[in-house]
This record gives C-alpha cells, sequence and structure tokens, in this order.
C-alpha cells in the first residue's frame, strides 16, 4: 500500500518490489541492521525440577541478562536453573537468579563451561511474537531465516525490525544501482516494542527503552541528504526513533554515537528527520500505531490518525496481512523537510 500524505491518496500495489516506482534517485534509505537472538530459552529449577521459560531482554555485561520469567513465582533470588536443550535435555549452561523486578523480570547470571552465544544459537529459539502461535515444537528452522532481515549483523534485539524483513539482496542491489543508496542504524528492538497503550492520555504511557548505535557514516549520509534537499526514507519504526532521537538533540543535525531512547513519537508531534516511510500494519493501540499516525499527518490531530484508520479499512477490505510477517505500507508526498 502507497500513501500520498499530500493528497490523502491510497494506491495498492501486488509486490514490494514496486516500491521502487516511488523512489528517487539521490534518495537515502535508512535500514535497521539489529539482529534478533534466539532469545527464548527452556529450563529446569535445579532443586525442585519446575519447568522454567525464559525470554533474554537486555545483556547488562557478560553472561549478566535481564530475562522475562514464567512462572516468575518459581524463581527467588538465589534459586539456579539449568538450561535445556532442543528435545527438553539439560545442558551444561546454568544460571542464578540475582534480583527480581516488579514486572516480572529477574537479573539472571549465566555459568558453565560453553560460549553464550554459541549456546543461544543452539538451544535457544526464535523469540516470535505472541500472536504467532506454532505446535509444541516452537518456531520452525524457516522461522529462524525469515525472522531475520537479510542485513542483520547486531546481536541484540527480540523482536525483529519487521520492515525490512521485505528486502532481499537483490532488490538492494536493484535500489543502489538506480541511485538510492542505503546505510544502517542500530536500534535492538525490545520486548516492550509488543506492549499495548493503556493509559486514556498518552502523557500517562511509560515508554519503552531501548539502545542505539549511530556510526558517522549514516550520519554523513543523512544530514549531506538534508542540506542538498534529497530525501530520507526510514525502513520501520525503529529506524525513525533513533533518528528522531538524535536529531531533535542536536538542532536538526545527526551525530555519531551511542545510548538508550524512550522516545515517543504520537500525533501531533512533527517527525521533522524522514521525509518517507517503509513500514508493515501494526497492532492496535500500539505506539507504533501511533508514531505511523503522527507522520501521516505533521503537528496535526486527528487528521493522521483518521488517514491511517481509513487506510487500515482499505487493507482489510483488500485483504492485506497484518503484523510482523504482513505486508508493508509506504508512506510519501511530502517535500523533504
Amino acid at each position: 500500500m502507497v500513501i500520498d500524505r499530500s493528497t490523502e491518496t491510497v494506491h495498492h500495489h501486488p509486490a514490494f518490489t514496486d516500491l521502487v516506482q516511488y523512489l528517487i534517485p539521490g534518495d537515502v534509505l535508512i535500514l535497521n541492521d539489529s539482529r534478533v537472538i534466539p532469545a527464548r530459552l527452556r529450563a529446569r529449577k535445579l532443586d525442585t525440577g519446575g519447568s522454567i521459560e525464559l525470554l533474554l531482554l537486555e545483556e547488562n555485561a557478560p553472561l549478566d541478562w535481564w530475562a522475562m520469567l514464567r512462572p516468575a513465582k518459581r524463581v527467588r533470588p538465589g534459586s539456579k536453573i539449568v538450561i535445556l536443550n532442543r528435545i527438553g535435555e539439560p545442558t551444561s549452561l546454568q544460571a542464578e537468579m540475582v534480583e527480581k523486578n516488579n514486572e516480572g523480570g529477574g537479573r539472571l547470571r549465566f555459568f558453565g563451561p560453553v560460549d553464550f552465544m554459541e549456546a543461544l544459537e543452539s538451544w535457544g529459539e526464535v523469540p516470535l511474537p505472541p500472536y504467532m502461535t506454532r505446535d509444541n515444537q516452537g518456531p520452525t528452522g524457516e522461522d529462524r531465516v525469515r525472522y531475520q532481515t537479510v542485513y542483520a549483523r547486531h546481536d541484540g534485539s527480540v523482536a525483529a525490525p519487521t520492515a525490512g524483513l521485505h528486502f532481499t539482496p537483490e532488490f538492494l542491489q536493484t535500489l543502489l544501482a538506480r541511485g538510492i543508496e542505503h546505510h544502517f542504524v542500530t536500534l535492538h528492538v525490545g520486548h516492550g516494542t509488543f506492549a499495548p497503550v493503556k493509559s486514556h492520555s498518552t502523557d500517562n504511557h511509560l515508554m519503552h527503552e531501548e539502545r542505539f548505535l549511530l556510526s558517522k557514516s549514516t550520519c554523513d549520509a543523512v544530514n549531506r541528504a538534508r542540506i542538498e534537499g534529497r530525501r530520507v526514507v526510514a525502513v520501520g519504526t525503529t529506524s525513525v526513533r533513533v533518528l528522531e532521537t538524535v536529531g531533535r538533540a542536536n538542532q536538526g543535525r545527526l551525530v555519531p554515537g551511542g545510548g538508550r531512547t524512550r522516545i515517543f513519537i504520537h500525533p501531533p508531534q512533527t517527525i521533522r528527520m524522514v521525509d518517507a516511510l517503509v513500514t508493515n500494519f501494526h497492532l492496535p493501540k500500539s505506539t507504533l500505531l501511533m508514531l505511523v499516525s503522527a507522520f501521516a499527518a505533521p503537528g496535526q490531530h486527528p487528521a493522521g490518525r483518521n488517514l491511517m484508520l481509513r487506510a487500515y479499512q482499505e487493507a482489510m477490505d483488500q485483504h492485506y496481512r497484518f503484523f510482523s510477517y504482513g505486508d508493508a505500507m509506504f508512506l510519501t508526498g511530502l517535500a523533504p523537510s
């Protein structure tokens, strides 16, 4: 689906590669190169043998992770667990609960005679979103390939930056040959990306925090494009979050570095660092849908929300696929900012 924001018109195309019709030589495509880790692990308590499921959330230090645990009540500080392989057998990797928080999370310190990341690749599962159901064997081998962008290179996400799943190496080369360059940001997508907005006011919503990294080469490419009046095209809301976080902190210019962001973009805010956006169709009541609504009609409310509701209704009428493995949307139509 292509939405022209200047005319509020919607167009439909049968293939994602038709995006090339809407990109212009000189456009700068920004992609999130974070890599999804096999963050879901099966485990067992050493003292009682009770079953535990872990979802790794964030690395504090080597072998030191925050994780969601289910059931959380079974594991108290000081408890030790053993990680299971994919057929339910104990492995040499163990962990000790160091502390817990109020959200059902725990800080785990891992130990054992194994390389931790190799262990994850061998025994961990792809952390598919909760709305993706699989049989008792968990995610398939195909999920390991499909739930990862072709350009992913920095380990850290527990959910895929799904707008990038549509790109193939061949399509990126086609765009490059047409004068459409691409550069990367890194934002490690956290579990909070699935959290719905429960408060009635956006002022009361506590936005989740995510780690990001921005290189000098990407900063130079975006800053140069903006000076020259060329478009910056973000692939995914995660790319928008990085560019807008750094741009707002530096008077509209990007500077290299890393950090954490809790940026919450919603109507009637204006996104100033991005001129066009490739995104998927998002969950109701999500911060992602709010971000896209803000982008649809910068500085206006409820115009952006209304445009997105109309577009989503058309998507349902046209039998588009929604969410992580779904179809794509391209929002364009305004002059470079």
